[in-house]
């Protein structure tokens, strides 16, 4: 893993709070060079404590102890100031808008090489290996259904559901926040941003009955771990 120290000025202090979240996010800009000097201009007030290239290349930005700037208005389980509690990682990756395409190989293995050493440094939970658009599913997409959570999660990063019983429809909401999810959050966009995680194959965001039986898979599975981990 190649490792090249590339600081960014824009990072504060975490007011006290410990670090139990890991945010994924892609950079989505037209080249690397874009997006390394955006996450390191002062004016742009962005930044992630780590970027990683599409070959493998990890490039330290911002000191884990410091606060990086990349998760912007967003939620998850009750915190408003995710940044605070979380380490984001940013990966090359032109998005959505400049033709979002797979992440290669040799990313994915720094990234999963990097992630390990920092859940190796805190007390981060599975079920907190987040991506932007969990924690901010009405004005997010990323990392995006192309992201190989699932690998992820079976090389020990992540959760990752097996299919419980169908909940119903009307259970739905209830159960994204109970897993969470901002209740503030439209409900359409919240369905699309577990499905981007969860259901990648279709998008829709629509409870549809996969949907909802991955949902009550993963819910009781996180209040099962949970228990075990009180």
């Amino acid at each position: 893993m190649t490792w090249v120290e590339r600081p960014s000025p824009n990072h504060d202090d975490r007011g006290g709070a410990a670090v139990d979240l890991l945010l994924l996010h892609y950079t989505g800009m037209q080249s690397a060079a874009a997006a390394l000097d955006r996450l390191c201009d002062p004016l742009a007030r962005v930044s992630a404590h780590y970027a990683l290239d599409e070959e493998g290349t990890v490039y330290a930005m911002v000191p884990e102890a410091r606060r990086a700037w990349h998760a912007g208005v967003s939620y998850w389980a009750g915190a408003r100031d995710i940044n605070a509690r979380s380490i984001g990682i940013e990966l090359v990756n032109p998005g959505h808008e400049f033709g979002y395409r797979t992440f290669p190989e040799a990313q994915i293995g720094a990234l999963t090489r990097l992630c390990r050493d920092i859940l190796g440094r805190h007390a981060i939970a599975p079920w907190r290996v987040l991506g932007h658009s969990d924690v901010a599913p009405a004005r997010k997409d990323d990392p995006g259904e192309l992201f190989p959570w699932a690998g992820l999660a079976a090389a020990g990063i992540g959760f990752w559901p097996a299919p419980g019983a169908d909940p119903g429809e009307a259970a739905v909401a209830d159960l994204l926040i109970r897993y969470g999810y901002d209740p503030e959050a439209p409900l359409e966009k919240t369905v699309a941003a577990f499905q981007r995680h969860f259901r990648p194959a279709r998008v829709n965001g629509m409870a549809d009955d996969e949907t909802r039986c991955l949902l009550s898979g993963l819910v009781a599975a996180y209040d099962a771990q949970k228990g075990e981990c009180a």
